[in-house]
């Protein structure tokens, strides 16, 4: 007997691995007791809106319908790239909402992914972005006041390192280990030759520390194969193992929060 309902993003805890289960509709199912085991996920061709719980045919932004895509704060582009907060131009779609998540301190990271990236994420507890991102170590070099100040420095930053991670070599295996606080240093004395004088915005946490993470994985793969539920309804197959919002089969990769609303049956 399998488990039915709308999917969600997966919720994981830091653990010794990386404890993770999966909502569905409104229940939770356990993925580190399964790897190494056989699990089906069957899309019966129904999606829900993650928002308004509307029936839609196709979902916008990782789960919503058109409307909501529209409509929300959450869905605009700022999200994606934070230095194009527009809040402070009077032109954000909820300002409440603006200030709840915009308007309050923000954190710049190093994380190794797929390699040494540059990140922004809300608070001062980045630790569930890097679970997500799949990041094998991370540290927060700079607290910014709000998202638009945060954003700005990332610009700045990712002129000298990449900000994004190569899904695919991230689950190909765990990447060679950096030395954070070096990398740091040294990424902050070339944006400090750049700035000509100029401060470095925002503060430097004095208690961060890298943070290291492990993956509850058997087994990656040697090639990387992604499988579209819209495409083919049907995955199943030995789970291998679990890493950022990825499921591992010996068959292929599935990005969990792509399929966001979509109503499966898991068995």
């Amino acid at each position: 007997m399998g488990l039915r309902g709308p999917i969600a993003k997966m919720k994981s805890a830091l653990e010794v691995p990386v404890q993770y289960s999966l909502p569905i509709g409104v229940e939770s199912f356990p993925l580190n007791e399964r790897v190494g085991r056989t699990l089906a996920l069957r899309f019966d061709g129904e999606i829900r809106c993650i928002h308004c719980d509307r029936s839609i045919k196709k979902s916008y932004q990782q789960g919503y319908c058109y409307p909501c895509f529209q409509r929300l704060a959450c869905c605009d582009m700022c999200i994606v790239k934070p230095e194009l907060c527009h809040y402070a131009k009077g032109t954000c779609r909820e300002p409440a909402w603006g200030e709840r998540h915009c308007l309050i301190p923000h954190s710049v990271y190093l994380a190794n992914t797929s390699g040494l990236k540059v990140g922004v994420t809300r608070g001062v507890d980045p630790t569930t972005r890097w679970i997500d991102q799949g990041a094998a170590e991370a540290l927060v070099v700079r607290r910014m006041k709000d998202r638009l100040e945060a954003g700005r420095l990332e610009v700045l930053l990712a002129e000298f390192v990449a900000d994004k991670t190569n899904w695919r070599r991230m689950l190909k295996g765990p990447p060679v280990s950096l030395a954070l606080a070096d990398e740091r240093d040294r990424l902050f004395a070339t944006l400090e030759a750049k700035l000509a004088g100029e401060p470095i915005p925002g503060e430097s946490p004095p208690d961060a520390e890298p943070v290291s993470l492990e993956y509850p994985v058997d087994e990656y793969p040697s090639k990387v194969v992604s499988h579209n539920l819209d495409k083919e309804p049907l995955l199943e197959g030995t789970l291998m193992g679990v890493k950022g919002q990825y499921l591992i089969f010996d068959t292929a990769v599935i990005n969990v929060r792509k399929y966001g609303g979509y109503c499966l049956t898991v068995e």
